[in-house]
């Protein structure tokens, strides 16, 4: 992806001081997503971080991080894997709990999602304290996929996310801030 390209997706993330609450500057995604070429670009430079990796199936976190991996899945003709809060998925499930500043959450994952050994790639939005991202990576693993790496649109680098995700996978932040 040429730095030109990653200038035009930074230049549309709009900031939204204050929000969801006082201190906080959200990163809007949505001007990526109204914008026919820009949203193409951005599936464009998450599909490049793979590196042609072979990777049968995209594993997403609830919500926003379904928006892009559903469309790297479809270019890549792979499979695609949600994983959503407890109780959000109608069949037998898989769970694991991971911290929130204030409790505890559960996120799961059906449990025929994937087949021992299936090369498998996490695409999200956001990367910040990496809580959510590293509860995934383990319910690829207690399923026996192979986490081949994982790719965030937005790293919010200043909050060390990637300390907390395994080792050994390559992280990708297509935009840091």
């Amino acid at each position: 992806m040429s730095a030109d390209s990653i200038a035009l997706l930074h230049a549309a993330i709009r900031t939204v001081p204050d929000f969801p609450k006082q201190g906080i500057s959200f990163k809007d995604i949505t001007p990526l997503l109204a914008h026919g070429k820009l949203f193409s670009l951005t599936i464009d430079a998450i599909i490049d971080t793979m590196g042609g990796q072979r990777v049968d199936k995209i594993v997403a976190i609830d919500a926003r991080g379904f928006i892009f991996a559903g469309a790297v899945a479809d270019r890549l003709k792979t499979g695609f894997v949600p994983v959503r809060k407890k109780g959000k998925l109608p069949w037998h499930t898989i769970g694991t709990a991971y911290s929130l500043e204030y409790g505890e959450n559960v996120i799961e994952m059906h449990r025929d999602a994937l087949a021992p050994g299936e090369r498998v790639w996490l695409v999200d939005d956001v990367l910040a304290t990496g809580g959510t991202s590293a509860a995934a990576a383990k319910l690829v693993g207690q399923l026996g996929g192979e986490l081949a790496g994982m790719t965030f649109l937005i790293e919010l680098g200043f909050l060390n996310g990637r300390s907390v995700l395994p080792s050994g996978v390559p992280v990708h932040g297509v935009l840091i801030y």
